[in-house]
């Protein structure tokens, strides 16, 4: 893990290889409600919702563990989740029958923006950038 803090520009950065596996959403969820303990904006919320639903993704896309980062700066939280698998997620309609499919959904309307980037080595990051409500 790697934590950097300026108090002037009240910025902070933390980076995670979470497990793989099941227990990795549960392990995103306790990380960022941890980095995010003193931030009482309902946007906390919603980070613990979309970087579970992200590293949820990641892991049943590859077959390695996957990195998490968050970051504060300016008021807006990032987060960015990267794996090894080549796919790319997309925003589909949600289905009232399926049992899976929501997770870019819920990113789409909790976050001010997201983006994918495909990288040269085959895998990609997701990024979320959640603003303050």
């Amino acid at each position: 893990m790697r934590a950097f803090r300026s108090a002037e520009r009240r910025a902070a950065r933390v980076e995670y290889l979470m497990p793989h596996g099941s227990c990795a959403a549960r392990w995103a969820r306790r990380m960022t409600r941890a980095f995010l303990a003193d931030y009482a904006d309902g946007t906390a919320a919603d980070a613990e919702l979309v970087v579970s639903e992200l590293v949820t993704n990641a892991t049943r896309a590859s077959e390695r563990r996957c990195r998490m980062s968050l970051r504060m700066d300016a008021g807006e939280i990032v987060v960015e989740v990267r794996d090894e698998a080549p796919g790319l997620p997309r925003l589909n309609p949600a289905s009232e029958t399926a049992e899976s499919g929501r997770g870019i959904a819920l990113v789409h309307a909790l976050a001010a923006r997201w983006s994918v980037t495909a990288d040269r080595r085959g895998g990609k990051t997701v990024r979320a950038v959640l603003a303050p409500s």
